[in-house]
């Protein structure tokens, strides 16, 4: 039987690299996008000329609309049947305190990075029966820092979500999650930047995608572990280092 992924937000950056290293495994993989068709076909494309015995295929929804997100997956199994692995890596990030956070502002956080992995989930769940589950975190959850608050927020309660859901579908389905760090810099900055900030963390360098990539395989390859949190972040969780000057700390941000 074919393994095959469902990777949300698998068109662009960490989602791609995901995508591509599945693939190198073996794997057929869904991509999702919203927005993102051309990079997504391009992809798929790529994908399906590098390795021909697999399949690679495409699907547009909008993780902000609950419609779209709720007929995802059973318009995915109707097309291509039941699939093992579901990966919910896209999310939005947008920046806001307590005091400025509006109720839309909540909501689109909310729903894009919490409300839609539980319905997949759920579906997942109900209509697969058994495979497994891997969230994307932050290692924004081991803080309370509120300057992300709505971001951090959804976040926080993913990790609860996954630890719920790994006591509740065990033993068929294994729920677990990942926690990066410094990893890629914004679209509108360079590897500099990126330098910069990992100053500020243990291991004072970006860890890339090669470390959120291990942990994919640690998590599918150890068939024992569920309810899980991997923090691939160069230690950024433990908080600033001691030696570090106590001002002009930098934002650091998981990209």
């Amino acid at each position: 039987m074919k393994k095959i992924a469902l990777i949300t937000g698998a068109s662009k950056r960490i989602g791609k690299a995901v995508a591509e290293f599945l693939s190198e495994k073996g794997w057929s993989i869904i991509i999702h996008y919203n927005s993102s068709e051309k990079p997504a076909e391009q992809l798929a494309e790529t994908l399906s000329m590098k390795f021909p015995t697999q399949n690679f295929s495409t699907v547009k929804a909008n993780l902000s609309n609950e419609k779209e997100v709720i007929e995802l997956i059973p318009k995915i199994i109707s097309e291509y049947g039941l699939f093992q692995l579901l990966i919910n890596n896209a999310s939005v990030f947008n920046p806001g305190y307590l005091k400025e956070t509006s109720v839309d502002l909540f909501d689109n956080q909310m729903n894009t990075n919490l409300k839609a992995p539980f319905i997949l989930m759920r579906d997942f769940a109900n209509h697969c029966k058994k495979g497994n589950i891997i969230n994307f975190a932050d290692t924004r959850i081991a803080s309370n820092r509120s300057d992300f608050a709505a971001y951090s927020l959804s976040k926080k309660v993913l990790w609860e979500l996954t630890k719920m859901a790994a006591l509740e579908f065990a033993p068929a389905i294994r729920v677990n999650a990942i926690a990066p760090g410094v990893t890629l810099p914004p679209v509108d900055k360079d590897e500099n930047y990126l330098d910069k900030l990992a100053q500020n963390i243990p291991m004072k360098k970006p860890g890339g995608v090669e470390p959120i990539l291990k942990s994919i395989n640690y998590i599918l390859e150890n068939n024992h572990l569920t309810g899980q949190l991997l923090f691939s972040d160069g230690g950024e969780n433990l908080g600033v280092p001691s030696n570090l000057p106590p001002d002009g700390e930098e934002e650091l941000r998981i990209i």
